[in-house]
């Protein structure tokens, strides 16, 4: 029950309310027709205690999909104000002294990403001899000993297809070329595709324009909005805010880490404030501002630390350069002055970011929740408990973690397969070395931050002292009828006879 309204029954209401217990779930109101919050809410007052009952002032329920957080004392708050208003702070300048003034220019190379595109239309697709149109390629002494030499004589009595495309953007909307696609070729063209084609203004007129790849933007559109609608049917109001901060992490991604990376600024130190800023958005505004999602901060944090010094010592030591592909090799030549290295620590770090917050929320949640059904258990029993619930998420978490690198590096094990080379070979190679490091580093400090997490959230939660006058967390219900004991600031709740 999403209620924002002020009701009786709140932590710091004053006057006739519908009883001077406190329920469970929400309730009914009184007879002035205001909602008492229940189960599914926040109350968010000092010291004030769940339900209807004794303190004064006046409050508010503030109500979230995962039942309440217990209002935590006075100095608790201060604790954990004094620690991450710093922290917040340091982010903030961080953000302002290295943020960049976009990405720098440079002149286009017109290779692999580094291309003019526009996009086209295949508006004709005819079927020819590839022998007629010189498609086949067949060695001048006709030999089939090389791969390139086999595949091109079996192409040469083949039939290949000539397609006609029509630019669609850009100031040569309307031109038409033809692009010869011989029946081996992965990307096969039809009539009325969409696709992407790369433009070369150096090239001879009729070689300027060639076909790249496919159009493919409306069927991501199409699982975008697929994948915003469930996140929304299912969750809500939170699964709204969810989406806003998902946008938000892509804007600090597009519009500062990547540029100030570019800029020639630290890798690390960019992607430590970036990521910095990512979490406490992202955090703060999914579940709210609370101090059970502040322990979660601080418990993500420390993770993220480990992580970096790890992810430093071991790139370091095993002589990892971060230039292992055509990619890292085309921005390290338009970039020379980027740290490589340095990036691949980033990467890691930003990487981690994500799982790190299902781990700190899920165990600092997991925590309140037993203190929710057991006010009176210390914060070892606290611990013990929810060191319990973490040990199932971790062996699940970094399954997933080593499947997730399995399936994306799947092509590159196949490859390592048909060479048959031995499994220690394959992984010191350093393509697969980078993988293998960053998903250590990162499974270590995704495992490390669980008992961090929970023994913060256990001190915190278990520190906490009800303010004189309040009832304490998880206390048991009035029964029907009973006088509620007056609290500090106003007299009890009577019921009306």
């Amino acid at each position: 029950m999403n209620d924002h309204r002020p009701g009786f029954g709140g932590p710091h209401e004053r006057g006739p309310g519908s009883g001077g217990s406190p329920r469970q779930g929400p309730g009914p109101g009184d007879g002035h027709g205001h909602g008492s919050g229940g189960d599914h809410g926040h109350g968010h007052g000092s010291g004030g205690s769940r339900g209807g009952g004794d303190g004064g002032g006046y409050g508010h329920s503030h109500s979230h999909a995962h039942g309440p957080a217990a209002p935590v004392s006075q100095h608790l708050r201060k604790v954990i104000a004094a620690i991450l208003i710093p922290f917040a702070a340091a982010v903030v300048v961080g953000l302002v002294v290295l943020w960049p003034g976009g990405a720098p220019s440079h002149e286009r190379t017109g290779v692999g990403f580094d291309r003019q595109t526009q996009q086209a239309t295949v508006t004709k697709v005819v079927e020819v001899s590839c022998k007629d149109v010189g498609a086949s390629g067949v060695p001048p002494t006709g030999g089939t000993s090389t791969a390139e030499g086999s595949s091109a004589v079996q192409q040469e009595n083949g039939t290949c297809k000539k397609a006609t495309i029509t630019v669609d953007t850009g100031k040569d909307k309307g031109r038409t070329f033809t692009e010869i696609v011989q029946p081996d070729q992965s990307r096969q063209l039809e009539e009325g595709q969409k696709v992407v084609v790369a433009y070369e203004p150096s090239a001879p007129k009729d070689l300027q324009y060639s076909v790249t790849d496919v159009n493919r933007k409306f069927p991501m559109a199409l699982l975008a909005g697929i994948f915003a609608l469930a996140v929304v049917v299912v969750g809500r109001m939170r699964g709204v805010m969810a989406l806003v901060a998902l946008a938000i992490s892509f804007l600090v991604l597009t519009f500062f880490i990547l540029p100030a990376i570019l800029q020639g600024s630290n890798p690390l130190v960019v992607a430590v404030v970036g990521a910095s800023a990512i979490m406490l958005i992202a955090l703060y505004m999914c579940h709210g501002l609370s101090a059970r999602t502040s322990v979660a901060v601080l418990g993500t944090l420390l993770s993220l630390l480990l992580i970096g010094l790890l992810g430093s010592g071991f790139i370091d030591w095993a002589a990892l350069t971060g230039n292992t592909d055509d990619n890292t090799g085309l921005i390290h030549g338009l970039y020379p002055s980027i740290d490589m290295s340095g990036l691949l620590l980033a990467g890691v770090i930003i990487g981690s970011l994500g799982v790190l917050d299902d781990v700190t929320v899920t165990q600092t949640s997991a925590v309140w929740e037993l203190h929710e059904a057991n006010p009176t258990m210390g914060w070892r029993g606290l611990y013990r408990a929810g060191i319990r619930i973490g040990r199932d998420h971790i062996a699940s978490v970094v399954n997933t973690l080593v499947l997730a690198y399995a399936g994306a590096a799947l092509p590159l094990l196949l490859l390592f397969s048909i060479a048959q080379s031995g499994v220690g070979t394959v992984a010191n190679s350093e393509l697969v070395a980078e993988e293998i490091v960053r998903t250590l580093v990162g499974s270590i400090g995704l495992v490390a931050s669980v008992p961090v997490t929970t023994a913060l959230a256990a001190l915190v939660v278990s520190a906490d002292r009800p303010e004189k006058g309040t009832a304490p967390t998880g206390a048991q219900p009035v029964p029907a009828g009973a006088q509620p004991a007056p609290g500090r600031g106003g007299r009890g709740r009577r019921r009306k006879r």
